[in-house]
């Protein structure tokens, strides 16, 4: 009789055992907390997805005269072999000042678009809500690892444009420029998470 009790019990024990997989595969798992870096991250992605639709949607004219915005953050310096040196202050400090001067440069462009009835008016509303957003973001970041507030140069922006197409061809080079800035500031976020979590 103990030797049956014994297996008996050995028995449930294997049983349960066999359930414990099972158990505990089917416990909640927690969820990994969104970091500051992963909404910069994500809000850069969603501003560089709006800018890829307005200029998808407006076909706008390729042959546009470049330099008309002489103000513009320099990108043709910023390469990709960069991210590896990138450094965290610095460069969370010049995101934001360049973030700044394309706001100066949108609103400037969304009070032009009203003058003339421009269609991408709401998704370039939508831009310019959105970018505050993220400098909202960044600004909380930088205060938290205390990088300095730069002061953006001042946008050097066109004269009065009196035709509809003078706005579209404002429109294009603004939107490809900023196109390629999100590219790089999402990709310098991505770079820069593992500095933010050895200073914090």
């Amino acid at each position: 009789p103990a030797v049956l009790l014994d297996s008996s019990s050995s028995l449930l024990l294997s049983l349960l055992l066999a359930q414990l997989p099972l158990f505990t595969s089917t416990s909640p798992v927690p969820l990994r907390r969104p970091t500051e870096m992963d909404k910069l991250s994500n809000q850069t992605k969603n501003l560089m997805k709006l800018t890829q639709e307005l200029l998808r949607e407006h076909v706008f004219d390729s042959d546009v005269e470049p330099h008309r915005f002489r103000s513009l953050p320099e990108m043709s310096n910023r390469s990709a072999n960069d991210f590896t040196n990138l450094e965290l202050k610095p460069t969370l400090s010049q995101l934001h000042a360049d973030l700044k001067l394309y706001e100066h440069h949108f609103e400037w462009l969304n009070k032009v678009s009203k003058k003339h009835h421009h269609p991408a008016l709401p998704k370039l509303m939508e831009m310019i809500r959105e970018m505050k957003s993220l400098m909202n973001l960044l600004h909380r970041q930088m205060q938290k690892v205390e990088a300095p507030r730069l002061t953006p140069a001042t946008p050097s922006l066109p004269p009065h444009l009196p035709y509809h197409f003078d706005v579209l061809q404002s429109t294009h080079e603004l939107l490809q420029h900023f196109k390629l800035f999100c590219d790089w500031a999402y990709r310098a976020f991505i770079s820069l998470k593992p500095k933010i979590s050895a200073v914090q």
